[in-house]
């Protein structure tokens, strides 16, 4: 029996990397990556190769070049980067037109309502109507707040290796809201089982491995390493406050990395640790199937297996190229 074609755009990314690995993983599909032409020889896509995946090389906008490449193709899995989120429109208008029968756009990030509480989300939002304005089946994966961002630095600075903010030791509100968490490696295992079934066509999914609040969070790292953090408190009104007074000089782009950054992470610990928007409970009111009822053969990891390797020196750094000071 013929597999599935599953075409990923950003395959080499932190998203789309551990999306290939748990497609490779699982075995049941065909998986292929679109490259654009100037990182068709990076070592990483070199890499991809090795490992088995068909390399196709295009423009996202060369609608006739890609055209050939998407006729055939069951599934596109777009994992993005942040500043090309509206190149996927025109992938969506040549996918319809090539008669490809599902796109899971760049979502893949906490519950949140559209609408002014996360301008991360918005832009995403402007996708998924697209989808829905030329008709193409879709499916939104989002998977909670990874664990690689959810832990706070110590005063040996043991972890300082793998954390994008140094220090790391502030609590939004009274720290006692839960949020959904997953690690990044289970992302992949999840979209694999979404995206070959048909109960997700035209849905909302939504992964996490743990409901943990940051007090919680803090109280593991204190226990496994020993060491006593402290917590810096800023109550719901003084983030609110500096999240306006940020967007204020805020030009809505990415070409200061830094202040969208900041930006983004307001309105994540607003969103998450005062409205509590990242729960399983809010996500099945706006509409998603929970995963973990879908699958109930996965069992996600642990947050605790994840501090344990982030204190035994094992845990990568999720971005590389963002370092950020508070």
């Amino acid at each position: 029996m013929t597999k599935p074609r599953v075409l990923i755009v950003g395959a080499t990314g932190r998203t789309g990397g551990v999306i290939v690995d748990g497609l490779l993983e699982a075995g049941e599909t065909e998986v292929e990556a679109l490259i654009r032409p100037e990182s068709s020889i990076k070592p990483s896509i070199l890499r991809l190769k090795d490992r088995g995946v068909k390399i196709h090389v295009a423009e996202i906008k060369d609608e006739a070049q890609l055209t050939g490449i998407l006729v055939g193709i069951d599934a596109i899995i777009s994992a993005i980067g942040p500043g090309a989120q509206f190149d996927q429109t025109p992938l969506a208008d040549t996918a319809k037109k090539a008669g490809v029968k599902r796109f899971v756009p760049c979502a893949f990030m906490t519950v949140c309502p559209p609408g002014g509480v996360m301008w991360i989300r918005d832009q995403k939002e402007q996708i998924y109507q697209h989808l829905r304005k030329i008709g193409l089946p879709y499916t939104i994966i989002d998977v909670g707040y990874w664990y690689q961002a959810s832990f706070p630095t110590l005063p040996s600075k043991c972890v300082d290796y793998a954390s994008l903010l140094i220090p790391n030791v502030t609590i939004s509100g009274d720290g006692n809201m839960k949020t959904a968490l997953t690690d990044l490696r289970d992302v992949g295992p999840y979209v694999a089982k979404i995206i070959t079934d048909d109960r997700t066509v035209n849905k909302y999914v939504f992964c996490y491995g743990e409901l943990l609040s940051q007090e919680e969070i803090f109280a593991r790292l204190e226990e496994l390493s020993g060491e006593k953090i402290e917590r810096q408190y800023i109550s719901p009104d003084q983030l609110l406050a500096l999240r306006e007074t940020t967007k204020a000089s805020f030009e809505y782009d990415l070409s200061n990395m830094k202040q969208a950054m900041t930006v983004i992470s307001l309105e994540y610990s607003y969103s998450k640790f005062v409205r509590g928007d990242n729960s399983p409970d809010y996500a099945k009111y706006l509409g998603y199937f929970d995963a973990s009822d879908l699958y109930t053969d996965f069992v996600p990891r642990s947050f605790e297996v994840f501090a344990k390797e982030l204190l035994d020196g094992k845990a990568a750094k999720i971005f590389e190229e963002i370092s950020l000071r508070a």
